[in-house]
């Protein structure tokens, strides 16, 4: 069985390109924060054709022996498989995270959602989000609540490993969260897991300070 960074293991099927394993899996593993790694723990990896359902791109558990993640190939772009593997691994974090930290990232989206922020790092959390805040019964629902934090941190995980991966743009618009809060969040993650060596955070554009500012 081939091994991945940090000992982590891979198993694909014989219909797997191994471009996918070697342009997109084993790139986007290395890229993750050792720090990061350790939290997790070990994690077997497989490659699959499906996952019994089409919509179904994902599967992940926690057993004795640490992570296992199941990923769907079919028909779907090798660069959105590997992300697919990041949020899982984002999911996986929030299960495992501290409470002082998992109360920093509430402390964070609750300045966001009073700030009236209306994005978010993907359309997963965005959904998450749009149900909570739908009405004043909805926002009083621990439950959608604590649906909303998880797939806010996974997608806000997953897209700080792709920043240390390779270059990526940021998205612009309404439902996407705007540059000086997608800032705040990578720098809250990068002080908990800090790049490996020779990596950097994607330098987000910072704003311009105004006309006649010191």
């Amino acid at each position: 069985m081939p091994r991945l960074a940090y000992g982590w293991e891979l198993s694909a099927g014989r219909t797997v390109s191994p471009g996918l394993i070697r342009e997109f899996i084993r790139p986007a593993v290395r890229a993750i924060p050792p720090r990061m790694a350790v939290a997790l723990g070990p994690c077997r990896i497989a490659l699959l054709e499906g996952l019994g359902r089409p919509t179904v791109a994902s599967q992940w558990a926690e057993v004795s022996r640490g992570l296992e993640i199941a990923l769907a190939t079919a028909q779907r772009r090798e660069h959105d498989i590997a992300l697919e593997l990041l949020l899982c691994l984002g999911q996986a974090l929030w299960s495992r995270l501290e409470e002082s930290r998992r109360a920093a990232y509430w402390r964070l989206l609750d300045g966001e959602i009073g700030a009236g922020t209306d994005g978010e790092i993907d359309q997963d959390a965005l959904q998450h989000k749009r149900r909570l805040l739908s009405s004043r019964y909805s926002a009083a629902s621990s439950r959608r609540l604590a649906s909303y934090g998880a797939a806010s941190f996974a997608g806000t995980a997953a897209e700080y490993v792709h920043c240390l991966w390779h270059e990526v743009t940021v998205r612009t618009g309404r439902d996407f969260l705007p540059a000086r809060e997608l800032r705040r969040r990578l720098d809250l993650l990068s002080g908990w897991y800090p790049p490996g060596r020779g990596r950097r955070l994607f330098a987000l554009p910072r704003r311009r300070p105004p006309p006649g500012a010191a």
